[in-house]
């Protein structure tokens, strides 16, 4: 018999109901930041669903960007919905069969992972796909092949469904990014300088910066852009396996940029991997893309090169451009949601 929903789901108005479990995570235990092993997970069941019943469902993996976490994204607001809610009105209104949202939460101490696996903050690709989408098949009414699973996100969590899907293809049969990293060469070297004054103020201590930024009752815009580059070089140029051994694309006494590191950063940008990840992006039964004409990071023009590249290299792509900055764009969930569910397998 179905479950009486939760408070939650009643407080927010949802049709469906909410899980909220804790993952042990193996792969992230002991990480050089010390973040927590144990990874806070939600789960959306729709209307009807039965944990004992022979129906099984199709189920969507969101990643949330950086600086956020599951908590951020079942928070409600007034005059907002959430993506859960989004997705509870989408199968309650009939637009979309019945699915499983799972909630993946990727945040550290530096304010997120994207997604990669890195000797610093440890291997979060691994995790996703060896440790939360096994427990999930285990635990819920899912169908366990790739053919039934798709993942998507915005911003840094647009570039983690991207990077999954390339980097981990049999996984996922879809993948949408909404103005997801990308085209790191505009999207990233504006912040170098400020982020290396930033640091000049903290003696160009990483770890110094770190801990004055946590301390802080608030912070200014350059502080949270400083932590962001500091999160993505955890990221993508980590140098060791301790504490803040990371490499910056800069010097951080004169500013200059340092190419060398600038590559690394490079070898994961979905428009210079792409060409490389053909195969894989070859699985997918969609690709999809979109983002805003007016974002402030330009990721407008890295999803414009991404489906360029895609298309050039003989795949299809869906991308799709509208009038809005990079914030509040959670309505764009309204059309990749059914456009996911389209392709993907049903019980």
């Amino acid at each position: 018999m179905p479950l009486m929903p939760s408070p939650y789901a009643r407080l927010c108005g949802l049709q469906g109901d909410l899980t909220i479990a804790f993952v042990e995570s193996t792969l992230l235990r002991d990480n050089p930041l010390g973040d927590s092993a144990e990874r806070p997970l939600v789960v959306y069941t729709p209307p009807g669903y039965d944990p004992e019943g022979s129906r099984r469902y199709p189920a969507l993996y969101c990643l949330h960007g950086y600086t956020g976490n599951v908590a951020g994204l079942i928070a409600a607001r007034p005059w907002e919905r959430n993506v859960v809610q989004r997705a509870d009105r989408l199968i309650a209104g009939g637009i979309v069969a019945p699915f499983l949202l799972v909630l993946v939460d990727g945040f550290t101490r530096l304010g997120g992972s994207q997604y990669v696996d890195s000797i610093h903050n440890g291997p979060w690709a691994r995790h996703v796909v060896d440790e939360i989408v096994p427990f999930v098949d285990a635990r819920f009414r899912t169908i366990p092949r790739d053919g039934a699973r798709a993942v998507f996100g915005k911003s840094s969590g647009g570039f983690g469904a991207l990077h999954l899907a390339m980097e981990h293809p049999g996984v996922f049969a879809a993948a949408a990014s909404h103005s997801g990293d990308s085209y790191f060469r505009y999207a990233h070297p504006p912040h170098f300088p400020v982020t290396q004054r930033v640091l000049e103020r903290h003696g160009g201590e990483i770890e110094a910066f770190v801990r004055a930024f946590e301390e802080k009752h608030k912070r200014s815009g350059d502080e949270y852009a400083a932590m962001e580059m500091l999160a993505y070089a955890a990221a993508y140029s980590p140098r060791e396996a301790r504490p803040f051994a990371i490499d910056l694309p800069f010097d951080v006494r004169t500013g200059e940029l340092r190419e060398d590191v600038f590559a690394r950063w490079l070898a994961f940008d979905p428009v210079e991997r792409a060409p490389q990840r053909r195969a894989a992006l070859e699985r997918l039964r969609l690709l999809y893309l979109d983002c805003g004409r007016r974002d402030e990071y330009l990721l407008d023009i890295g999803a414009r090169a991404l489906a360029r590249i895609v298309r050039e290299i003989g795949l299809a792509v869906r991308h799709e451009e509208f009038d809005d900055d990079h914030r509040n764009i959670g309505y764009r969930y309204d059309v990749s949601i059914p456009a996911l569910m389209e392709v993907l397998d049903r019980s």
